[in-house]
């Protein structure tokens, strides 16, 4: 997988960035005391079986938060869901104390319109691993000043303001309240506390930073080399499916990162078998016309990449140029053909002449195209390796 980005912008002005002092404290003394802490306790006493599974389960509550709601649901609004799973992830998502949904969303909305812009991007990769990792929340940076005027719709959500108004002391709560009643319930509290809270907390926070660390540095990009964003699948076991980061940058509202089903995406399928019982709803799902035609745009760089490699005097060289163009000309035929399709699908739809016949012979011409993309990219990989070769 490439590990290829561009060379870090040194932050030359840190200095002049004020430090955020609060957000300084929790992030960098929490690893620390988790270093020292956790294995202390562990040398004098044995962690209970309660205590570890206390870490794993607060663990998935605080990830699946951040991912099924902090950001797919209030950032992207790629679904949406009933009073009562909003208001679960609102509470275990403030456990991962990583902000207020309004902040987090706000944020990351301007993360997707400015991604690597080194001036606007809050934590854009090209200023190195440690700022878009960690370093932009130790100070307070310009490219992260809050500007909620992309977050009109949060601004009215009664959840998300509550949750803002009532940050720090459902913080408290959630970080000190729910560990300790958990370890006074099994009867290991300082176990609980360092595995369910402290250690379970660092780990969220560093799960999570990856994604705007290593998951814009290491990894391949299939959709799109528009931007840093990778697909890593290593990094979705430990992100609850985040790690589909290139799918993703490029189709932001699809509910789902891993759109195969052996993609490892547990975000998508709590989301998906919520739908099955009403809890959410209206799923946003990318076309797959538009998700071949991105990898095959991909395809068709890789391919006369590879060509522009090639030695001048190369027996195939000329046979791989032909065939390349002509398999350039039937892509844009494809294409034409979809948008014409297209159009006389929705004029149809629009003057309400679609019989049920009529549909399904729509869906089946659909179908037809998106086929025809699919054997073309599996004819472009065949010749891709045969240049390679």
């Amino acid at each position: 997988m490439s590990t290829d980005v561009a060379a870090p912008v040194a932050e030359g002005t840190a200095r002049h960035n004020p430090v955020n002092w609060l957000a300084a404290s929790v992030l960098l003394s929490t690893p620390i005391l988790a270093l020292i802490l956790v294995p202390l306790y562990a040398w004098f006493n044995d962690y209970s079986t309660a205590a570890w599974v206390s870490f794993v389960v607060l663990s998935a509550l605080n990830g699946i938060s951040i991912t099924g709601g902090y950001h797919r649901l209030w950032a992207h609004r790629a679904y949406e869901a009933h009073w009562s799973l909003r208001l679960f992830f609102m509470l275990f998502g403030t456990m991962a104390t990583q902000n207020s949904i309004l902040v987090w969303a706000s944020s990351h909305r301007t993360h997707h319109r400015h991604v690597d812009d080194i001036d606007h991007d809050p934590y854009s990769v090209k200023r190195g691993f440690w700022f878009s990792h960690i370093g932009w929340m130790l100070r307070h940076y310009e490219s992260g000043k809050e500007d909620f005027r992309n977050a009109p719709d949060l601004l009215n959500d009664p959840i998300v303001m509550f949750q803002h108004k009532h940050y720090l002391p459902l913080v408290l709560l959630m970080n000190f309240g729910v560990p300790v009643a958990i370890g006074l319930m099994v009867g290991d509290l300082w176990g609980v506390v360092l595995l369910g809270g402290l250690f379970r907390l660092v780990w969220s926070h560093h799960t999570t930073f990856f994604i705007n660390s290593l998951a814009h540095m290491w990894g391949s990009r299939p959709y799109t080399d528009e931007n840093t964003a990778r697909d890593n699948p290593v990094l979705a076991l430990f992100t609850y499916g985040e790690g589909y980061h290139n799918y993703h940058h490029i189709f932001q509202y699809d509910y789902r990162n891993g759109i195969r089903w052996y993609q490892f995406d547990p975000t998508k399928w709590l989301i998906a078998s919520m739908s099955w019982i009403g809890v959410t709803r209206n799923l946003k799902r990318c076309p797959e016309f538009a998700i071949e035609k991105a990898k095959l745009t991909m395809q068709f760089k890789q391919a006369e990449a590879k060509l522009s490699l090639q030695a001048a005097g190369h027996a195939q060289l000329e046979a791989w140029r032909a065939k390349l163009a002509q398999e350039y000309e039937h892509f844009t035929q494809v294409l034409n053909d979809w948008s014409k399709l297209k159009e006389t699908w929705y004029a149809e739809k629009k003057e309400q002449l679609l019989h049920k016949w009529e549909e399904a012979s729509f869906r089946t011409r659909f179908q037809e195209i998106e086929y025809r993309l699919k054997m073309q990219r599996k004819r472009l990989r065949l010749l891709t390796a045969q240049v390679a070769a």
